[in-house]
């Protein structure tokens, strides 16, 4: 595990403080936010005594000596850190807000303890963009946050909305990425998915930044702010192995001025995506999808990420350092990429 020509950097892991937890609890227990997929989610991992929602808990928490353990145990050299899903999100502005600035604090805290094996990204809480710009100019000037974290929908608003593109006017500004993360589909959308169980990570989370990403590619985000970096993952939400077709329906469709809220943009919808968005292999530690998406997106543009500690696979690192590709192209998966696009 230690003989490589390259560092092993994850890319999207995940981390909490105990004050989320305890506001999360107040939520579900006041109902002062009704959405069924976070007391879906929520109500699961916390005070679960089963053995998987007490592990990701603990090690959620957890900033030093368990989370440093299990990065020498898997050959993880750095770690970049993101508050877990959904956030600040779910909270009213004020609130929101408040813990957003004090995770940012704790976190650049626990960075400045370990500085060679941990970064981190800001997060942020949309419910107010100004403020939410702000604060990420905060994270990344005084605290050396590397960019910022955005769980998809915040009560079921998404950023294509342009009262959000302060938030994309800031980041682009400070030239950092903005890392777009799952959480459950939003309360328009999550009702099938609950009748199925669906509304996780196996297959809610991945439709609903999908989603997302593409309200805000037809939007022309990226055509008012051209420089802006996008990081989605799971091997990109599905929207690689959709390239073809989207960019055909959506041409299609704008020639046919079928929709008043879809208008040409300037670019199709893959060159957003080759050119906008680094990709990561967050949970999809599986060779025939890295590859193509590899050869798709381009080999500068895909990131290992483990998903730690929800999807915590030692096994799935051997799994990348395994892939039948150069040693220069490893270098680029597991480190040049992530230290291009978060200034590691």
């Amino acid at each position: 595990m230690t003989n490589k020509p390259y560092l092993r950097i994850a890319t999207e892991e995940a981390w909490a403080s105990k004050e989320l937890y305890d506001a999360y609890r107040k939520v579900l227990k006041t109902k002062s936010y009704v959405d069924a997929g976070f007391d879906s989610l929520w109500n699961f991992y916390l005070d679960n005594p089963s053995p998987r929602p007490t592990n990701v808990l603990r090690r959620l928490m957890d900033l030093t000596d368990e989370r440093i353990s299990d990065m020498d145990d898997t050959g993880i050299d750095k770690q970049l850190l993101l508050l877990t899903s959904p956030g600040v999100q779910v909270f009213d502005a004020a609130l929101a807000t408040e813990l957003a600035r004090s995770s940012n604090d704790q976190l650049a805290e626990g960075i400045r303890k370990q500085p060679a094996r941990l970064a981190g990204l800001a997060a942020v809480a949309p419910q107010d963009p100004a403020g939410a710009a702000k604060e990420l100019e905060r994270g990344v000037k005084n605290l050396g946050l590397k960019g910022a974290v955005i769980n998809s929908h915040t009560r079921g608003e998404y950023l294509d909305d342009k009262k959000y593109w302060p938030i994309f006017e800031a980041a682009e500004s400070l030239n950092v990425p903005i890392y777009i993360h799952p959480q459950t589909p939003s309360p328009q959308m999550v009702g099938p998915f609950l009748e199925r169980g669906l509304d996780g990570a196996i297959f809610g989370f991945g439709v609903e930044v999908s989603l997302h990403m593409m309200r805000v590619m037809v939007a022309g985000v990226f055509d008012r702010f051209p420089k802006l970096q996008f990081v989605i993952g799971h091997m990109g939400e599905a929207l690689p192995f959709w390239l073809y077709r989207l960019d055909y329906m959506h041409t299609a469709t704008v020639a046919a001025n079928r929709y008043e809220s879809m208008k040409k943009t300037q670019r199709r919808i893959s060159e957003y995506l080759k050119e906008n968005f680094y990709i990561t292999t967050s949970g999809m530690a599986w060779q025939p999808a890295i590859m193509f998406t590899q050869n798709v997106i381009g080999v500068d543009r895909v990131m290992y990420a483990m998903d730690y500690p929800y999807q915590f696979v030692p096994e799935e690192v051997a799994a990348h350092d395994t892939l039948p590709i150069s040693d220069a192209d490893k270098k680029k998966l597991f480190q040049t990429n992530a230290e291009k696009a978060f200034k590691l």
